[in-house]
């Protein structure tokens, strides 16, 4: 096994060499892609260099020091590559996983659906087989990036004759057809990040099936196990970029270098070690320092942070023994939520009566900030106005603590008659 300081000396000596802020997004992430360095943590047949999840971030984090623009990120990066890779047929990794790592293609994650949220298993878009082609009739929601998005994660039930767990299929879904209407959903942050989207006669092949049919069960705890080790404590990014994968921002023929914006934070909870650190700054400026309980909580927010980090050297120290932390994902996503919420409470209580001021659209944002004079207070409101959804996307707070209960702790699952009867005979919730 290399040595991680071999291979950051073989970045920097691949980086002094290859970047260029003249190239185009779409000639630099194909540099990036193709050597490696965009998804290191990817198998070496996968575009990557099977490298740990923490490895990956010194090498982002690397990148980002160099003054380079990012890997494409996203949730093909995310979730899409790793899960191909896991599952997929090398034609398939080659088709849709160079495309991701290059950044050429944008993905979004059809699954979430208005009756079958924490019930995702009970979803009800349909995948009708008509010769290689499969005509898809739904309707998802919550679909992150959607608007942005050239092909989709889709779930969709291939048999009704089966259990519900046993009845879905994974297909890789083009989202620029015809059949696929994207309608965006405005949160009370005044962003539109998620959307709903509505399949009527969509269509996918056979060959874009990923894990094969009615598997797709299985392949969906895939990519829902890198979900949930993205979002929790032990996640984090690095050396990011404004420049927005795929076809359709129109970034990729633009010059790399007016994209570039270093930001440095490491795994294990470093993205919540820096907001703690700006919220430490925020009271000491309002002078909420002074108060006791604040700053008692300032420190039980550093402390889940470091908390997450340490874990997630303890895991890679694990991995590399052979050893895992059953439920590793799913316990990083809850600490998370405790995380957000923490930073929502105290952020209100530094702010004070300030907290109850927030802009909902750009120009309103200025005009606040320039009455109050305190362009920080924005993004303490909206982190406020957000700190609901990490506990419901990813899979519910009360999901992950079922998953830890019946997969970790072996205890007993809820009784029921999901297991064997077929879901066309189960009761539907509308």
């Amino acid at each position: 096994m290399r040595r991680m300081a071999d291979v950051i000396d073989e970045l920097k000596s691949w980086l002094d060499e290859n970047w260029d802020p003249d190239l185009t997004v779409a000639e630099w992430w194909e540099r990036l892609g193709l050597a490696g360095w965009a998804a290191p943590a990817l198998p070496t047949n996968a575009y990557g260099r099977d490298l740990s999840r923490n490895d990956a971030v010194k090498v982002a984090e690397t990148i980002g020091e160099h003054g380079a623009l990012g890997a494409p990120g996203g949730l093909g990066l995310l979730l899409a590559a790793p899960t191909i890779a896991m599952h997929g047929t090398q034609e398939q990794i080659d088709r849709y996983v160079r495309d991701i790592v290059t950044g050429q293609k944008a993905w979004c994650q059809l699954f979430s659906e208005p009756v079958a949220g924490s019930d995702l298993a009970g979803l009800q878009t349909r995948a009708v087989q008509d010769g290689d082609e499969w005509i898809v009739n739904g309707q998802k929601v919550w679909t992150s990036g959607g608007h942005y998005a050239d092909l989709g994660m889709l779930i969709a039930r291939t048999n009704s004759d089966v259990p519900k767990h046993q009845g879905i299929t994974y297909f890789a879904l083009d989202m620029h057809q015809d059949g696929v209407d994207i309608r965006p959903l405005k949160e009370m942050t005044g962003r539109a990040l998620f959307n709903e989207v509505f399949m009527s006669d969509a269509v996918t092949t056979t060959d874009a099936m990923i894990g094969g049919q009615n598997n797709g069960w299985a392949v969906t705890n895939t990519t829902l196990a890198f979900e949930r080790a993205g979002l929790g404590a032990g996640g984090g990014s690095a050396a990011s970029s404004a420049a927005i994968r795929g076809t359709v921002a129109g970034h990729l023929d633009k010059r790399a270098g007016d994209f570039v914006q270093s930001r440095r934070s490491g795994g294990g909870g470093a993205q919540f070690r820096g907001a703690g650190k700006m919220l430490i700054e925020l009271a000491k400026q309002t002078g909420a320092i002074d108060d006791p309980t604040i700053r008692q909580d300032l420190m039980r927010l550093h402390t889940l942070a470091e908390i997450g980090r340490m874990q997630t050297l303890r895991l890679k120290a694990l991995k590399a023994s052979g050893g895992d932390i059953p439920g590793f994902g799913n316990i990083g996503k809850l600490s998370m939520s405790d995380m957000m919420r923490l930073q929502r409470d105290l952020g209100l209580r530094i702010l004070g009566p300030e907290g109850m001021l927030h802009a909902y659209e750009s120009d309103a944002k200025a005009v606040l900030d320039e009455a109050v004079g305190k362009p920080m207070n924005g993004f303490v409101t909206e982190l406020a106005l957000f700190a609901q959804a990490p506990p419901i996307y990813g899979g519910t707070d009360q999901v992950q603590r079922n998953i830890i209960g019946e997969r970790v702790l072996g205890l007993p699952k809820e009784p029921g008659p999901e297991k064997n009867t077929p879901f066309k005979d189960l009761p539907k919730n509308g």
